[in-house]
């Protein structure tokens, strides 16, 4: 596979982006491989992803980013430009469910993500068998109800000492506190075993028993200081029946929400996910 550069902006919407941003490119031979626009009519904003052959261009990423912030500064862009072959390192946060860890240590194996995993973080014991079965660290770092902080402080020393760029929650029962959320803004994955924003914060699939719901979900999200109401990165459903039970929905949610993890991580390491005020757009 040829090295790739991505660039990765948005802007206000205005006549000639694409015009600059591909006269750019191509003034230094660059070979476009992929590009996805959206223009977003409500916020009047323009969104952009585009993937360069990185051995087309006749300077490294350094100079890259030099040369594309006098445009990026023209149209008033937030902006990066990221070298695709740079494997994200991701921190795994896990409390006793082990479907969607042992799913993503599954793709991991065939290679399906373009990361590394740092290391697991768990509040419980349960999880290190397998973790360390597949090769991987594993902390418990136990969350004293009446003295969480404490617990926290241990959980961001381990992040900050792997180095890791991303954080999955997956089927982690913790809240984690603001500081964290602030200081890994649209850093920090969690799956949410409901269609959000129904049936939030705990039990979702015994509240939707006792609602009679058709429908049952999995909503992957960014987690911000407000629980349960991060941007949306991706969701995925499950049709149901007044006949399923609530261990039913259970059994069949597990299935959406490790697929649903699984696609809003793609989507988050392949620089697809932009944020904008609470909401996303995923650049397919």
């Amino acid at each position: 596979m040829n090295p790739t550069y991505r660039i990765v902006f948005d802007c206000p919407d205005q006549v000639g982006i694409v015009t600059r941003v591909g006269d750019f490119i191509s003034q230094h031979g660059g070979w476009i491989s992929d590009a996805v626009h959206h223009s977003d009519s409500d916020s009047r904003r323009f969104f952009s992803r585009i993937v360069v052959n990185a051995n087309s261009l006749e300077f490294g990423i350094e100079d890259l980013r030099d040369k594309f912030s006098v445009i990026a500064e023209q149209l008033s862009m937030n902006w990066k430009v990221v070298d695709s072959q740079a494997p994200k390192r991701v921190v795994v946060m896990v409390s006793k469910g082990s479907h969607c860890l042992t799913d993503l240590f599954d793709r991991m194996r065939y290679k399906e993500f373009n990361c590394e995993i740092a290391c697991v973080i768990s509040n419980h014991e349960d999880m290190r068998g397998v973790t360390e079965f597949y090769g991987y660290d594993y902390h418990c770092v136990p969350i004293d109800k009446d003295h969480k902080q404490a617990g926290f402080t241990e959980v961001e020393r381990l992040v900050e000492n792997y180095d890791a760029d991303t954080i999955v929650l997956a089927r982690y029962m913790q809240i984690v506190p603001p500081a964290l959320c602030e200081k890994y803004q649209h850093q920090i994955i969690n799956i949410h075993h409901s269609f959000l924003p129904s049936f939030i914060g705990a039990k979702p699939y015994h509240q939707a028993h006792q609602r009679g719901v058709k429908l049952i979900g999995a909503t992957c999200h960014y987690v911000t200081q407000q629980l349960d109401e991060g941007p949306i990165i991706e969701q995925g459903i499950q049709r149901v029946s007044h006949s399923h039970t609530v261990e039913d929905l259970v059994r069949l949610g597990r299935d959406v929400e490790k697929t649903v993890l699984a696609k809003g991580l793609r989507a988050h390491l392949e620089d697809r996910v932009m944020v904008h005020k609470n909401s996303t757009v995923v650049l397919g």
